[in-house]
């Protein structure tokens, strides 16, 4: 694993790799106020094994990339966009498979409308369509809602790992048991890393998505993967459907019982498809 801090415009992506570099390259988009780590090194090195080279980075506002006052965000949808070409000009790579997660799934819909010469693929998990009216899919589960709907004290590290802990229960899936312990001692590590979650409470703005980016999915270039599980409380399966239906040619892999979440149950299924997904590519 190797760490590179790319500074363009003002702005600090911390960034880390993983494998050769002369492999393909898989860049990855994590999801809401998560980290980079919520890619996990495992999983990350999984790749790396299946001849990859990795990329995960701390998108703006969280980890240890450049971090704004909170509600006074430097930056939009389209910035994040932006940023995925920052990240790969700053390894200088043309063009990679671009895989999201949740709202990083959906900033990497974009990256790949904006700059399709650049997206060698795209694979977007527990996400939903980007510029399409989603109002008759299934709305998030009201469990998740009701928690959503509480203000966490962000300030409070023992409060806000604590809310983030009953965050990761509540969109955990059906088909493993859910890992308490382990998921509070990895939320205590990323929040000491990211010096507190205040500043990530930014990404409220990235789901302005914008006009620009209406009714364009008939035009995504790249072959998609679409993984999503069928137990997901945040974005339901409708949605991952939906974003396959979109565009011609996409996969769709439902994971039975898996929720909003990357979990290790599933890891082989998910690296395995990835690398058939990637591997005729570039």
């Amino acid at each position: 694993m190797n760490t590179r801090i790319i500074k363009t415009d003002d702005v600090e992506i911390a960034t880390e790799a993983f494998g050769d570099p002369a492999d393909p390259p898989v860049l990855l988009i994590m999801g809401g106020m998560a980290s980079m780590l919520w890619w996990p090194e495992e999983f990350c090195r999984r790749m790396a094994e299946r001849r990859r080279f990795v990329i995960r980075y701390d998108q703006r506002d969280t980890g240890l990339s450049t971090k704004y006052p909170p509600g006074q965000p430097g930056y939009a949808f389209d910035d994040a966009v932006d940023d995925i070409f920052r990240v790969l000009d700053g390894y200088g790579i043309f063009a990679a498979h671009i895989l999201g997660f949740s709202l990083g799934g959906m900033v990497s819909q974009a990256a790949a409308l904006k700059k399709p010469e650049r997206a060698l693929s795209l694979t977007a998990i527990s996400t939903t369509p980007v510029g399409v009216d989603t109002s008759h899919l299934p709305a998030s589960g009201e469990a998740w809602m009701e928690h959503m709907a509480v203000e966490a004290d962000w300030s409070d590290r023992a409060g806000a790992v604590a809310y983030l802990v009953e965050d990761a229960r509540l969109t955990a899936g059906t088909a493993h048991p859910f890992d308490e312990a382990g998921t509070r001692a990895f939320i205590e590590r990323d929040f000491d890393r990211s010096g507190g979650y205040l500043s990530a409470t930014n990404h409220s703005i990235l789901f302005e998505v914008g006009e620009a980016w209406r009714d364009r999915l008939h035009e995504m270039k790249a072959p998609l993967l679409v993984v999503h599980g069928t137990a997901d409380p945040v974005f339901p399966p409708e949605h991952g459907a939906a974003l396959a239906r979109a565009i011609p040619g996409a996969r769709l892999m439902r994971l039975e019982g898996g929720g909003h979440e990357l979990h290790p149950g599933h890891w082989d299924r998910i690296v395995a498809a990835i690398t058939e997904h990637t591997g005729n590519i570039g």
